[in-house]
């Protein structure tokens, strides 16, 4: 619910701020007092596009400022904004949103005391908000529009089915790019996998091994370097096996025998040690000799071993870095060819899954065509009954289902025998037709409703879709518009009965209107503003003051006592009225 509005700088709203109560409220005002700026700072906090031209001439930036009440039950949408913003509510279920625009046509928002992006605020006021103005009016004529008034009928079922067959037709889309890449990718497949077949039987042709390539270039190094090599462990192994007469093992078994019998103890504990050290040095001469004994006898072997390394060294410049990437490419290669190397056979599999999945959306196409045709009637029946009680005689609506030609060879389904295209929302297309009496022949409402009877429709169709729902704020924009006489009384009952499960904002011309609200606020203007603009200012009228303000709407009559009688009849008479229903 919207609580209270606040705008400042917005057209010729300099600055206004009222407070809205449950119920049904009637804004009304002479022309060019800005009514309609109450409608668009409303648009603004819902996310709408903002206008440098909104913003008051002289000033540098617009400002409205909305407090909504949290639903008790708060939807997904409204859970995850708050969530994810961090935005405050208040200790009443209260929440601030606030919009600037300023004259340069840059925008700012903030919700409960958060700077967020203008579409972050209005996924969480459009769950609150559904204004509807003479734009949504003409929108109706859409066959898209008219689509979503009757899934929104339809409810949960259909709703359910609808996101199973979306569901479906993103799997079916998927197949069909998959099958489109391989039938027009089937020559560069072709050649990849001779590129990747040449590359596996050149590293066959090679059999690299693990390590391969590090190990050689160690052997490489020793090669080059065998004598010296050979000549340092041989000197070392002699040293420590004592085979030059200087043995290292005999010299620390001297050692050992001395402080064995040795008569001071401190001597005797060394013995440990040197055990120690000489089972170190038995295992340094086994090495040393193992090393000898590993070490060719020359270096004949280094050309091979070079040969060995160009030829690994070819295959690392192509594939990888150095051995191990090169096995993982040929790991990765065999796998790749796997996959194209019989592309038909892919294309033949997927063949056959596009046809189960086609076969899954045309059968979920034609249980939401039904839902859909069964929905239809049960919308036109309510909203022709609402038609004849906005003073509309024997019109009715009618609402037709039908399957849409087929404009998409790829998306093309069979529903009872009938060649369609499966869309984004169904194979269906929905038409809303007013008949104007009994026995005519509907009409498509784009061609044969004027103005006034769009108005009626709409206001029809929301009391009709608004019946399972509560709570949500509904705004109209002169939803009276080209309607007057008993129209209008009809207008302002059924509003007044939409108003019981929803907040309703109405703009308002017609006083029958405005007699059935609950609360009237009045947009005046005066000169009083700086350098003598003009200033609007929104006030909440008493009773009193609302005859006056109904008189004045009945031709201008004013306060004089033909004008306010008027105004007090209608005024009991739409109370009357509101409070029998």
């Amino acid at each position: 619910m919207l609580e209270e509005l606040s705008i400042t700088s917005l057209g010729v709203v300099e600055s206004a701020s009222a407070e809205f109560h449950p119920g049904f409220t009637a804004l009304t005002g002479e022309t060019g007092a800005g009514k309609t700026m109450i409608v668009t700072s409303l648009r603004l906090l819902s996310g709408g596009r903002a206008d440098a031209d909104r913003v008051r001439s002289g000033d540098t930036k617009a400002f409205v400022e909305g407090r909504f009440r949290l639903p008790t039950e708060r939807g997904d949408t409204i859970t995850e904004v708050l969530e994810q913003t961090g935005a405050q509510v208040d200790d009443d279920d209260t929440v601030i949103a606030v919009r600037t625009v300023n004259s340069d046509g840059r925008s700012r928002a903030h919700l409960g005391g958060r700077s967020v992006p203008v579409g972050t605020l209005g996924a969480l006021t459009g769950e609150l908000l559904a204004i509807h103005g003479q734009n949504d009016q003409l929108r109706l004529i859409r066959g898209d529009q008219q689509l979503a008034a009757l899934d929104r009928f339809a409810g949960a079922t259909t709703a359910k089915t609808l996101a199973k067959y979306q569901r479906a037709r993103e799997r079916l889309v998927r197949v069909l790019d998959e099958l489109d890449r391989l039938r027009a990718d089937s020559r560069e497949l072709a050649q990849e996998a001779d590129r990747l077949q040449f590359g596996l039987d050149e590293i066959d042709a090679v059999k690299p091994l693990s390590g391969e390539d590090v190990d050689i270039i160690e052997t490489v190094r020793r090669l080059t370097d065998l004598e010296d090599i050979r000549t340092t462990a041989s000197q070392a192994q002699d040293i420590v096996s004592g085979s030059d007469g200087r043995s290292v093992v005999d010299a620390l078994g001297t050692v050992r025998s001395l402080v064995e019998t040795a008569s001071d103890q401190a001597l005797q504990d060394l013995r440990p040690r040197i055990e120690e050290a000489l089972a170190v040095v038995g295992d340094i001469g086994d090495e040393l000799t193992g090393f000898l004994g590993g070490l060719p006898d020359d270096a004949a072997d280094l050309d091979s071993l070079l040969n060995r390394q160009a030829e690994l060294k070819s295959l690392t410049r192509k594939y990888a870095a150095d051995v191990d990437g090169v096995l993982q490419w040929r790991d990765d290669a065999e796998r790749r060819l796997e996959e194209i190397a019989d592309p038909q056979a892919r294309i033949d599999e997927l063949d056959a899954q596009a046809n189960s999945v086609r076969e899954e959306v045309a059968d979920l196409a034609s249980t939401l065509h039904t839902q859909r045709a069964k929905a239809a009637k049960s919308l036109a029946t309510k909203v022709s009954a609402e038609l004849a009680g906005l003073a509309m005689g024997d019109s009715a609506l009618a609402v037709t289902v039908s399957l849409k030609k087929e404009d998409d060879p790829r998306l093309t389904i069979d529903i009872g025998g009938t060649t369609t295209t499966a869309g984004g929302h169904g194979a269906d297309q929905v038409e809303f037709g007013l008949v104007a009496h009994k026995g005519a022949a509907p009409l498509p409402i784009a061609k044969s409703a004027s103005g006034g009877e769009l108005s009626r429709v709409m206001l029809a169709l929301e009391v009709v879709l608004a019946e399972p729902d509560s709570g949500s704020v509904m705004v109209f924009d002169e939803v009276d518009a080209g309607v007057g006489g008993a129209a209008a009384v009809q207008i302002g009952a059924r509003l007044a009965r939409l108003a019981r499960r929803h907040q309703v904002i109405v703009v308002t011309h017609l006083p029958q209107v405005a007699a059935f609200a609950d609360n009237h606020l009045v947009i005046g203007k005066d000169g009083g503003g700086a350098k003598g603009r003009q200033r609007s200012t929104l006030t909440t009228l008493a009773r009193d003051e609302r005859v006056s303000e109904l008189a004045r709407m009945l031709a201008g009559l004013g306060d004089s006592e033909t004008g306010r009688a008027h105004a007090e009849e209608l005024l009991e008479t739409a109370e009357a009225a509101r409070d029998a229903e």
